[in-house]
């Protein structure tokens, strides 16, 4: 028997509403039955350059499209946090969607960690590269630009024996349409660990209350889910609208163990990812209060870079954060610029970074965790940026 749905804030002050959005690809159609904000401090709304959906909501909170203050951010991975029950059946195994919501899953995980001191929960996020011993789950993500996702086994004894053994599995998401990649990967997941006892969901938004099927019925155990914002949406298509050319986003598939030397979280995290601020600014020219600075993640590549940057806006400077991405989105709505380039990863596939003109800060700073860069990845200069290794 599933448990209700519930807003993860504790005062909900957002009145329920209906509104349409019209976007280059058609008319999308929103019912909001419960939020803790206004849906427009939460999110926008953009024109997906992909056939098999024509729009996007993009997160004002996310840190991923468009820049955020990391406070912020930190703020709502509490929230989040806050929602899920401290006395969960342990172990727990927080599992975060790749691409978008790695950062977001991995905050959550930590503020989770801080405010419980539970010492029996593991983080690991999906992935489009094969790292490690190759032993993986996989499953798919029908809408996505990008259909496969892998999730890796962790390698460490102790993290792969809490992996294995979970009984509460906590699916973090940016936002949840019909759900069925979160259905798909907690149906491989039970398989691989038939002991799983329950299921949490967490997302910023949750728009599946409008699905044919609910959630619940296609979890393979009791589940909750937590949300910033729960409602229901529709999309009518403009038949006039023509979409331009789909960009070749798969990646060639080698493995990346020699490009991705580091776990940040693809072969399991057990606690707080530690980022040595003074080491990675120690080459900056130095970094004054009354500059504006960007700091940019890139692709999977988020939460470590978002905690140089909320370590930087506590030092007191003026600090926004956003990620690159491989998701292509059309400018208009939300997004109002876009700016194309090859990604870092070695796959010679576009990589994005949207809402970002020259002059709108004083320093960029690109975290990467590529011990080096494609000679066709030219972002750094394009943005006039500083990059840093981690």
């Amino acid at each position: 028997m599933s448990v209700p749905t519930v807003a993860a804030a504790r005062g909900e002050v957002a009145a329920p509403g209906r509104q349409s959005i019209t976007l280059p690809a058609g008319t999308l159609h929103l019912e909001v039955l419960r939020a803790s904000e206004p849906l427009e401090a939460l999110c926008g709304f953009a024109t997906r350059r992909n056939p098999k959906r024509g729009f996007l909501f993009v997160s004002r909170v996310l840190g991923k499209h468009l820049p955020v203050r990391p406070s912020r951010m930190l703020a709502v991975h509490r929230r989040l946090a806050a929602a899920l029950e401290a006395e969960l059946p342990g172990p727990l195994l927080f599992v975060a969607m790749a691409e978008t919501a790695v950062g977001l899953g991995q905050g959550v995980f930590e503020a989770y960690l801080e405010a419980t001191g539970r010492e029996d929960a593991l983080f690991v996020h999906s992935t489009r590269y094969r790292v490690g011993t190759g032993a993986t789950l996989g499953f798919q993500e029908a809408h996505s630009h990008a259909t496969d996702h892998l999730l890796h086994l962790p390698e460490d004894a102790a993290q792969r024996a809490l992996f294995d053994r979970a009984r509460t599995l906590v699916l973090l998401d940016d936002e949840m349409t019909t759900g069925n990649t979160l259905a798909g990967l907690s149906a491989a997941y039970a398989a691989h660990n038939p002991g799983l006892e329950q299921i949490r969901v967490a997302t910023l938004t949750d728009w599946s209350l409008g699905a044919a099927e609910s959630l619940e019925v296609r979890l393979p155990r009791p589940s909750r889910r937590v949300s910033l914002l729960e409602g229901r949406y529709t999309f009518e298509p403009d038949p006039a609208f023509v979409l331009p050319a789909m960009p070749r986003l798969d990646g060639s598939g080698e493995r990346k163990d020699t490009r991705l030397r580091g776990n940040w979280g693809r072969l399991g995290q057990s606690g707080p990812v530690r980022v040595d601020v003074d080491a990675l600014l120690a080459p900056l020219r130095d970094l004054e209060a009354r500059q504006r600075v960007l700091v940019l993640g890139s692709g999977e590549f988020a939460h470590p870079p978002y905690r140089l940057a909320l370590a930087l806006e506590e030092r007191g400077l003026d600090v926004h954060f956003q990620s690159t991405t491989r998701s292509p989105i059309l400018p208009g709505g939300v997004i109002q610029c876009a700016l194309e380039f090859e990604d870092n990863y070695f796959d010679r596939i576009p990589n994005y970074v949207y809402n970002l003109r020259p002059g709108d800060y004083d320093r960029v700073l690109i975290g990467y965790e590529t011990p080096e860069l494609p000679a066709g990845h030219d972002l750094p200069a394009r943005l006039g940026a500083e990059p840093l290794f981690f």
